[in-house]
């Protein structure tokens, strides 16, 4: 019997993506695991591995074909010992039961997102792995996730199309506890429904035919309009601002960079204010672990480690890379990391798991000259931590006055987690950090 390969939701938000390039094609011969194609995302380009073995009977999707539904059908398999030429022409429309997972990305609330993949019919789960005898079918992330946290795949049930195990499966396996919890039911809190905009018709009356272009919305442009629209209807913002003196830091960086060996000619390392900037954050919240939360419906989620995710301009948008366990990573580390996440960034080759989740961010544009602002809570977060320009400016210290460097900070915050008290000992606790920077090295 034919096997029809899908377009597959390579994260949770993804609802279509671009089929960038085939790597295989008609007549090759694939097993489980080998990479057959690279998929656009919204935020990322990404290689997508074969579940199944056989013959590449049709590319039914054209390499280049833009906004392929998730769960639509891109090529037919010929399964071993199947006429190719029968796969092609008797493969057809990936079954009905694939259709559920898609409502998985709809689910954008922050309450709800998690808990989305829970509310498909459980019936289908374990249909495919009951045919398979001991396989499982489970995408590569799922598989890397299960390994990381020791649980059993063959325990976890699926609700991704044909009963395959995808990352949402995995990661309620581990919030219950243990593999089985993957099957417990839940009821997730209903998606709020999100404002509409003036229609593209009311706009264009605005305006004489002739002196304006239509440039269509990319799935970037839609992902960071949906998910800010969706944090300013649902967050409580509230914003906290301080200045902090940069002299001590700056002579710090200049001293550690000096100081840093050599390899191949080049210095292992160099450090940047932003560098030193997510160092203090993390270790704000460290200091101050109430702030280091999560808000849903029914719990607070009170995060053990650190992941401070990184605003990173790249064309057409932003995305935020993810330094994990920040608190007790080396500036050097976090350095390096951030160096090769910025470059990935911009080609849009991070994987997933390195831009997805984190507990709080850092948004710097002090490098483009700006002096303050104040940045928007991205839910899972509690907070997001702005950073203006670091200027000379004139200061009074024992009553005299005198020149220093100084920074602006604005501290966003999720009033439903973090009161007003708590985000004023928060960036107290980061203002130290960055006019006492020696305590970022002990």
């Amino acid at each position: 019997m034919p096997i029809n390969i899908t377009m597959p939701a390579l994260s949770p938000t993804m609802e279509e993506g671009n089929l960038a390039k085939w790597l295989v094609k008609e007549g090759d011969t694939v097993k489980s695991g080998d990479v057959i194609a690279e998929i656009e995302t919204d935020k990322a380009t990404m290689e997508v591995e074969a579940v199944d073995e056989g013959v590449v009977a049709k590319l039914v999707v054209p390499a280049g074909t833009a906004g392929v539904k998730v769960n639509s059908l891109i090529a037919i398999l010929a399964a071993e010992g199947e006429d190719v030429s029968a796969a092609a022409a008797g493969g057809g429309a990936a079954p009905a039961k694939a259709e559920a997972p898609k409502e998985a990305p709809k689910a954008e609330a922050p309450a709800a997102k998690a808990e989305a993949p829970a509310a498909a019919p459980a019936p289908q789960a374990a249909a495919a792995p009951a045919a398979s005898g001991d396989r499982v079918f489970s995408s590569p992330l799922a598989r890397r996730l299960a390994k990381d946290a020791g649980l059993d795949l063959k325990a976890i049930s699926g609700t991704g199309p044909k009963g395959r195990v995808v990352k949402s499966d995995v990661e309620k396996a581990v919030a219950g506890g243990g593999a089985k919890a993957a099957s417990a039911p839940a009821t997730a809190a209903p998606a709020p429904a999100l404002a509409k905009g003036p229609s593209e018709e009311a706009v264009l009356k605005l305006f004489e035919p002739g002196s304006y272009e239509l440039v269509p919305h990319d799935g970037m442009r839609k992902t960071i309009a949906k998910r800010l629209q969706e944090s300013k209807q649902t967050i409580p913002h509230f914003y906290v601002t301080v200045d902090c003196e940069l002299d001590a830091l700056l002579a710090l960086r200049a001293q550690l960079n000096a100081a840093a060996p050599e390899k191949d000619g080049k210095p292992v390392y160099k450090l940047s204010v932003n560098d030193m900037v997510i160092k203090a954050m993390a270790l704000a919240l460290r200091d101050v672990p109430d702030a280091n939360v999560s808000w849903t419906d029914t719990n607070m989620v009170k995060h053990k480690h650190v992941d401070v995710g990184v605003a990173v301009s790249i064309p057409g948008g932003l995305i935020t890379p993810i330094i994990r366990k920040a608190e007790t990573k080396s500036l050097s580390t976090i350095s390096n990391e951030m160096k090769d996440f910025g470059k990935r960034a911009k080609e849009r080759k991070l994987k997933p798991e390195e831009y997805q989740g984190g507990t709080t961010a850092v948004s710097n544009m002090g490098m483009m000259g700006v002096k303050h602002f104040a940045a928007v809570v991205n839910p899972p977060h509690s907070t997001i931590l702005a950073v203006g320009a670091g200027e000379e400016r004139v200061v009074v210290k024992n009553g005299e006055m005198k020149v220093a460097n100084v920074m602006t900070v604005t501290l966003s915050t999720d009033h439903r987690s973090v009161d007003g008290a708590l985000g004023a000992e928060l960036i107290g606790a980061f203002k130290r950090y960055i006019e006492n920077p020696m305590g970022m090295l002990v």
